[in-house]
């Protein structure tokens, strides 16, 4: 082990040992990093994520692992010393020398430990023991003096309800149970006299012309001092004379930037920063920010009370999904392998991403990762679908620590668009039955969580806006959010919860939808990673222990029926219950942003998975493409054309949707196309797309189209800037008759050598697919081709994979 010497701030994130207390695991340890990992690294456990394998490692979380290393201390002990653990999971003991001097037990604080009574000339152990999460939330749940009933059918491990830390950890309907155990953020120890600068806290003040910065600076000193305060921004200098006293102060500075640079998200302008540094004492901190305003738009209209986000005075329309951990073992969740994600969603045209509550406050580099990608972030607070234990003020104080600090700390990121309170906690009230027999206690419990999360966003004032759960009708309004389309923001899960058709996703039109999805499985290649032979059909034991939603497998297979003929074989199976998911989605998004602008958003659920699993992801695990994602960067075009069905009429009609800061001139054409090959021409229009509503293209009366007919359509600007084409099917896929197409797939090569493919078919063809679960990111895929009409996909990305290879192969639907 390398031993160090402190100066400032010392290191010591690196070089630790790790045993198991009471076992005989003996390894080395690195942080950021988790305890799974560091075994699986050191070849003493296999593969989690194998087959069955999951609970033969509970032994892990089950134990107390004991971290040690060794530092170097020069000279005498003189001043304040502390200790600063940053992410530590999340129930532990700290020992410096022997000497307790931390008790821990919140996963999303930074732990700050005066251990200046602890250190040592010289050589210092410093130890940290990890408690087993799953014993700690069993002993905190029987010491609680009445019941609060956790998600018990999404969580194979009970109670984490009462544990700080990612709630998803125990399980979800889509998430492995493994409760990882590790530290992952910084541990450093710091000499913090006569001053320590802990957190920085910033708002930004919109005028005419110029912007307002103002940074708070929350320090915390040893001993009275007088000493200086700097702000340095845009070339200005701004500084002031403080006075502290022993205990935490708050220095306030500001600066004016005339004629800003704004911050956009992505499509609507450049992603401009700006460097920020603030002094005080020797402490230094250095940011880069964006200046922009964000505002949530929820007045009373004729239908009830809008949901729209306004971005430098733009109401823009949100199109995205929900952000769930990269990885079920957080060492894996690297810069790297997130990036990887975050450009697949740009890709997408994506422009948010909601942060959901059963996961993680994400690190500083992901926030800088989507402020530069220009996605903005919809952030709940870390509560998910549980009753939680407020009548504990203790547990309420923690909160309100951990939502000060991580409301500071985002205040730099420019992305983050929305601080929402939780994620369906009002429907957990109604889900448990001892919350229906004592209704008012647990609602009580609710609100005085809901009020703390509430009075410290009042006590920061950040500079966006606070929505007190998701859905959420609005403000002190505890009422069903699942159901109410007219006012707030929305979770839609009845087609998938209850069996629904895709077509009832016509049946309502939300003010903004956070949350809706529908299933697949992996891709074949996937499934191949985790799987034995014998293991391939989609009722054997380990695709049903890959599939975390009581009966989701079955649900996926007979709603595929309703829709396309049954497959011929399992890898089939997998490949169309993708076209399935994908369908699904495009029936919903394309109807909600034709509702433009009484739906401004749209954010399905959900974006990646974190382990190889049956779900509602359009990003696999590894971050391969779906057939879903595909279908997204389409459904999420910048300017969309889509056809919708008019009920009252029997009316096909094409709408015309713009998302750009301009209006934007098109020109639409359209063409019955018949399964035999036959294509009628139906019209072209010259269509102005304004950017605040849908607008009406065409109409297409009943008996447009004959029985064996689909409607097929492009459009383009005179620049080609903005340009796709679409379809619509009066009837299910195996309705029609749709034969046995020829489908051709030339392999070339652009002139500067980039891998392209021809496809082409000698009769139409639906949801033509190339190279499946491959890791190349093609220019398009599954997509409709015509006869006659030749399309050409160019590779656009080769993404690094853990997969083996595998040869590319076509797959389109057939009769």
């Amino acid at each position: 082990m390398q031993i160090q010497s402190i100066s400032a701030d010392l290191a010591l994130d690196t070089g630790w040992r790790l045993s198991r207390i009471g076992g005989d695991q003996r390894l080395t340890i690195d942080f950021p990093g988790d305890v799974h990992s560091a075994l699986l690294s050191a070849g003493l456990i296999p593969d989690p994520y194998w087959r069955d394998r999951e609970p033969e490692l509970d032994w892990v979380h089950e134990s107390d692992w004991l971290a040690e290393r060794d530092f170097d201390l020069a000279g005498p002990v003189t001043g304040r010393h502390v200790l600063v653990l940053d992410g530590v999971d999340c129930q532990a003991l700290v020992t410096l020398n022997g000497a307790q001097v931390g008790q821990l037990g919140n996963r999303f604080l930074r732990h700050d430990l005066d251990v200046t009574d602890a250190l040592v000339p010289g050589r210092n152990r410093l130890a940290i023991r990890f408690l087993s999460n799953s014993a700690a939330a069993r002993d905190k749940a029987a010491a609680f003096p009445f019941p609060v009933p956790h998600i018990f059918w999404n969580n194979r491990l009970p109670h984490y309800n009462f544990l700080r830390k990612p709630q998803c950890d125990a399980g979800w309907d889509w998430n492995i149970a493994l409760s990882p155990l590790g530290v992952y953020g910084g541990i450093r120890l710091r000499q913090a006299d006569p001053l320590r600068l802990d957190d920085v806290m910033i708002r930004q003040h919109h005028a005419k012309g110029s912007v307002r910065v103002e940074v708070d600076l929350i320090v915390d000193a040893a001993q009275p001092l007088a000493t200086q305060a700097a702000l340095l921004i845009d070339a200005q200098q701004v500084t002031t004379q403080v006075q502290l006293w022993p205990g935490q102060t708050r220095v306030t500075l500001a600066a004016t930037i005339d004629n800003p640079r704004l911050w956009w998200p992505a499509g609507h302008g450049a992603q401009a920063m700006y460097d920020l540094r603030v002094q005080i004492g020797d402490e230094q901190r250095d940011l880069r920010i964006g200046l922009r305003q964000i505002e949530l738009l929820t007045d009373a209209d004729e239908i009830g009370h809008r949901f729209a986000f306004r971005v430098n005075g733009r109401e823009i329309f949100m199109r995205g999904a929900n952000w769930v951990p990269a990885d079920a073992l957080p060492a894996r969740a690297t810069p790297a392998a997130v990036a990887d994600l975050l450009d697949s969603a740009v890709a997408a045209n994506m422009n948010m991403l909601r942060i959901w509550g059963g996961g993680t406050y994400q690190p500083d580099w992901f926030y800088q990762m989507c402020s530069e990608r220009g996605l903005l972030i919809w952030q709940d607070f870390m509560f998910a679908c549980n009753l939680y234990p407020a009548a504990d003020s203790s547990w309420l104080d923690e909160v309100r620590a951990e939502a000060c600090q991580q409301i500071r700390r985002l205040s730099a990121h420019p992305c983050v668009a929305l601080w929402c309170g939780d994620n369906e906690l009002l429907g957990a009230l109604t889900w448990f039955d001892e919350s229906k027999k004592d209704r008012d206690r647990y609602l009580a419990m609710y609100d005085r969580l809901n009020h703390t999360l509430e009075q410290a966003m009042r006590a920061e004032a950040p500079d966006i806006p606070w929505w007190p759960s998701s859905p959420s009708v609005g403000p002190l309004n505890f009422a069903d959010g699942w159901h109410d389309d007219t006012s707030g923001d929305m979770h839609f899960w009845d087609v998938w919860h209850s069996a629904r058709d895709f077509e009832q996703y016509r049946n309502v039109r939300p003010r903004f939808c956070s949350e809706f999805g529908f299933q697949s499985f992996p891709s074949n290649r996937l499934i191949d990673s985790f799987t034995d032979p014998s293991d391939r059909n989609v009722s054997s034991r380990v695709m049903d222990v890959h599939q975390r939603n009581p009966g989701g497998n079955s649900r996926i297979v007979e709603t595929l029926a309703r829709y396309f003929r049954f497959p011929d074989g399992f890898q089939d199976m997998a490949w169309l219950s993708q076209i399935s998911q994908a369908l699904a989605m495009k029936t919903a998004i394309e109807f909600w942003r034709a509702n433009k602008p009484r739906c401004m958003g749209t954010l399905y659920w959900q974006l990646n998975d974190t382990w190889p699993v049956a779900s509602w992801s359009s990003l696999e695990y590894g971050g391969g493409w779906k057939a879903l994602h595909y279908v997204t960067r389409r459904f999420y075009q910048p300017v969309l054309v889509t056809a919708q069905p008019d009920p009252a009429t029997g009316d096909i009609v094409l709408w015309a949707v713009n998302d750009t800061p301009l209006p934007v001139r098109i020109q639409v054409q359209a063409r019955a196309v018949r399964f035999g090959g036959a294509m009628t021409r139906l019209g072209a229009w010259q269509t102005l797309c304004p950017t605040d509503r849908a607008t009406q293209v065409a109409r297409f009366a009943p008996g447009t189209l004959a029985e064996d007919a689909f409607l097929h359509f492009d459009w383009s600007d005179a620049e080609a800037a903005h340009q796709g084409e679409n379809d619509y099917l009066p009837k299910r896929p195996k309705d029609y008759d749709l034969g046995q197409p020829q489908i051709r797939a030339i392999p070339r090569q652009a002139g500067d050598g980039t891998p392209q493919v021809e496809l082409s078919s000698d009769r139409p063809a639906l949801w033509v697919t190339w190279d499946h679960g491959g890791d190349t990111v093609w220019s398009d895929n599954c997509i409709t081709l015509l006869p006659g009409r030749p399309r050409l996909l160019t590779a656009r990305r080769n993404r690094a994979s853990h997969l083996p290879d595998q040869p590319p192969q076509v797959a389109a639907l057939k009769g």
